[in-house]
C-alpha cells in the first residue's frame, strides 16, 4: 500500500496494516512513549504508544530519509 492510500485509512486500520505488512525496523523510547519504526512501500511510519499501554496514540508518517536520524542507532540491519 502506498502513502496516499495509507493516509485514507483510520488509525485502527493503519495499525492493523502496519502489523500485517509493515517491516518492523526498530524500537525506542521518547517523552514517556514507546515508539516503533516500520517501513512500508514508499514511506516510513512511527507508531507512538504510552509506555505500558498498547493503545496507539498516533502514527507519524514520513518519506524523507533525514527524519530517520533519531533512529539510526536503534536500527539493526540483517547480516548477509
Amino acid at each position: 500500500m502506498n502513502f496516499a492510500a495509507f493516509t485514507q485509512l483510520t488509525l485502527g486500520q493503519q495499525t492493523d496494516h502496519l502489523l500485517r505488512t509493515g517491516h518492523h525496523l526498530a524500537d525506542r523510547a521518547e517523552h514517556g512513549c514507546r515508539l516503533q519504526l516500520y517501513a512500508l512501500e514508499d514511506f516510513y511510519a512511527e507508531v507512538w504508544r504510552l509506555v505500558g499501554e498498547e493503545r496507539v496514540l498516533f502514527i507519524h508518517l514520513f518519506r524523507k530519509p533525514a527524519v530517520l536520524h533519531p533512529w539510526l542507532d536503534a536500527v539493526r540491519l540483517p547480516e548477509w
